[in-house]
Formats: C-alpha cells, structure tokens, sequence
C-alpha cells in the first residue's frame, strides 16, 4: 500500500515538474521573442558643425529602427575636425579599425576607396531609385555599383555681404580687372575686401580646384588628362596664384589665427565684403547673425569673362564599409538618410540641396541664386583632382600665403604629388 502511494505521489511530482518545466520554457521562449537586438553603429563624419543635426537625425533613426524592427542601436557618432578627418580616415581604414559608415567625398574619394575594397555596394538599396539622374553619376563607381548616399551637391565659388553690395551700388564682377575695381570701391569706403582664414588649411586649398576649375573650362581642357598621364604641370594653370594674391592682398589680418568658425561669425558681422568659402557655411553664418543675407558667385581667375563659372560637385557622401560587422543596421540609415517623410527636413537643416525626389523644401535664397548660375551653363563639374594633390596643397598654399613658399615650391610640390599619385595607383 505505502509502495502504491509512493508511486502516485511520484507520478504527481513528476507532472508537476514537467508542467512546471513547460511553463518555464513557454516564459522563456516568450521573453526571447519580446527581447530586443542591441547594436553600436560607428559612424564617422569629418562635418562638426553639424553636430546638432546629425545627432537629432539618428535619434529618429533609432527611434525608428525599435518601432519597425525592435532592434536597439546605440550611435557612437564621430566629428572629427575638418582638418584631421581625412587623414585620420585613411589611417583607420588602412588599419582595419573601420567606422561602420563614414563620410567621403564623393569626386574625389570613391575611386580610391572602391579600389582599396572599402565600400560596401548599395546599389539594390531602395535610396539608389530615389536620387536625381543628375547626381547619382558621382556616386557611382566605373563598374556601375553605387556606393554612397550623397549629402551635399555645391555650387560654390566666393560668399559675399548683399547689404554692402548694395549700398555701395556695386555689381557682381566678372573679371579680375572688374574685382580690382570692386576692391578699389570698397577701400574708399573704409569696407575691407576679403575675409581671411588660413587657419583652417582647407580654406586655402579652395583656390586650387576654383583655378584648374576655370582654366580647365576654357584655357587648358586637357589638364587633368595629361596629369593623370604624367605629361603635365601646374605650370599650365597660368591663373593659379593671380586670385590668390589678390585676394590675399586686400584682406583682413591675423589669417593664421582664424578658421572657418571665427570666420562665420567675423562675415556675419560685416567685418568683410567677400569670402572665398562656399555655402556649406551657411548655418553656421546665419547662427552668427540670423538677418544676414549674403550671396554666392563666381570667383573671376583672369579678364576672360567664360572663365568666372560656379564649381558644381556632389561632395560628402556617406558609404557602408565593406568591414562592417553590421550591415544590415548600416543599409537601414543609408536608406533613411532619404526617408520619404523625414529627409527634406534634414537637408534643409542641414542647408543642402535637394538631391532627391522625395525632396520637397523650398531652398534657401543662396541656393536659389546659385542654382541659376547652373542653369545659364555658368559652371564646371568639380575637377577630379586626387584628394592626394588636394592634401599637399593644403600645406603648399599655407605656406605659400605665410611667405614661407616660393611659387616654384607650391608647382614642384603638386607635380610630385601627382606624379605619386599616378604611381600607386597604377
């Protein structure tokens, strides 16, 4: 009899515990299908000043990436200074320590890094069918694979003070003869020409594409061929340094003290007339002063009037590295850099034009201004000179400003570059 009790008493138990298992298991497997993926996405992007609206931007991202997806994603965002990103990216990537999605300039960049295996292909995402015709040739490879979602197409030559121009009656000029004349104008009204702002290498730099740019399009078509073929020169570009010692000639002082920040705020202040930048200062000068109303034009490089045109080029882009650990998560902000309901509020945040479809906002008045140079057919496609070149030219150009270079130097330095350039990538 105690035998028999004993034996249903196990069998009870034994239920019990498989029940009690089950229910486990049951809970389990519930909370396994409630719990959420977690994910870091690095991203690298050599654009500080647009700290603010990045960061809110892939907020949304997140915010939309736990709705649809119930993935959690953590953004480790880097901005790091204009000067230093370019370097510091090739140095990564070399190095195998790759962001997940990073920033590059689409002319200049791509080839290279499609060559050196870094890009991931995008082209079967749905952001591809969404891009102008018109700006998906600059992120697209030769083979044909689309690798980056662009962020900024420019137009761009010099930035100058609306109000002063208009008080002084004076016209846009359209060649150097006429910008001596301009400058003589401001002089006599105690207005000074030219903003300077060496300390930020770049901003010197901008005279190189600006002068191959004009020259290419009227003096010397075949110069970027012939320096990619190695049979070319730096002495070709004639009007290499007139602007640059015009306009370093008639501008403010204490260059090397100040960079692009210092330079928003001293041009929203009227502290010059001109500045050789480009609208991608835009908020960063109406932040400074928000009644500020400056134009964009054509920067004159010699007394041939067919040679003041706009640089147009689609430049920071964002790619997927082909190391990337976390494609999938990747791809999803690639594509929501152009959200259908989202994007138009970003680019325009951002002060960009539209490259997009989806793109409905009205454009700001310097872009309309500079999007009419465009259609007139006064404007150049950005010389595809190596990023390579465009980095030594950062150092020759500052040097050259500060007295230290001689003109000989700054050519010999840019052929060398070239031609090494050529060499590694033969």
């Amino acid at each position: 009899m105690k035998k028999a009790i004993s034996s249903v008493l196990s069998l009870i138990l034994g239920i019990g515990l498989l029940a009690g298992c089950s229910s486990n298991d049951t809970a389990s497997s519930q909370n396994d299908t409630k719990a959420s993926k977690q994910v870091e996405l690095k991203i690298f992007i050599g654009q500080p000043r647009f700290k603010k609206q990045y960061e809110t931007y892939f907020d949304q991202f997140v915010k939309k990436e736990k709705q649809d997806k119930n993935i959690d994603v953590k953004i480790k965002l880097e901005l790091p200074n204009v000067n230093q990103a370019s370097q510091l990216l090739k140095t990564r990537l070399a190095s195998g320590d790759s962001p997940d999605i990073f920033s590059l300039h689409a002319i200049n960049d791509i080839p290279l890094f499609n060559k050196a295996g870094y890009l991931e292909d995008l082209s079967k995402e749905p952001f591809v069918d969404k891009i102008y015709d018109t700006v998906k040739p600059a992120v697209t490879t030769t083979d044909g694979k689309v690798v980056a979602v662009p962020l900024e197409t420019l137009q761009w030559g010099y930035l100058y003070n609306k109000k002063i121009f208009n008080d002084l009656g004076l016209k846009l000029p359209q060649t150097m003869t006429e910008m001596k004349e301009t400058i003589k104008v401001l002089k006599q009204h105690n207005v000074t020409p030219f903003l300077l702002t060496y300390k930020d290498a770049y901003i010197p730099q901008l005279f190189l594409p600006l002068t191959v740019g004009g020259d290419s399009s009227t003096t010397t078509p075949d110069f970027i061929k012939e320096m990619n073929a190695g049979k070319g020169s730096f002495k070709e570009v004639k009007d290499l340094f007139n602007i640059m010692d015009l306009v370093n000639a008639n501008g403010t002082t204490r260059a090397f003290e100040n960079g692009q920040d210092q330079g928003a705020s001293d041009f929203a202040n009227g502290k010059a007339a001109m500045w050789v930048q480009g609208p991608w200062m835009a908020d960063s000068i109406v932040s400074a002063n928000k009644d500020f109303e400056f134009g964009v034009a054509p920067l004159p490089i010699n007394d041939d009037p067919k040679a003041t045109l706009l640089n147009l080029s689609t430049s920071t882009s964002l790619a997927v590295s082909k190391m990337s650990k976390n494609k999938a998560i990747a791809k999803d902000l690639i594509n929501y850099i152009l959200d259908d309901k989202d994007s138009s509020n970003f680019y325009k945040s951002l002060g960009f034009n539209a490259v997009s479809k989806v793109h409905t906002f009205e454009p700001y008045p310097w872009l309309k201004e500079s999007s009419e140079y465009v259609s007139q057919g006064k404007a150049y496609q950005d010389p595809a000179i190596p990023s390579a070149v465009k980095d030594e030219s950062q150092k020759l150009f500052q040097s050259y400003l500060a007295g230290d270079a001689s003109k000989a130097d700054v050519i010999k330095g840019l052929d060398r570059a070239w031609d090494t350039f050529n060499k590694n990538n033969k």
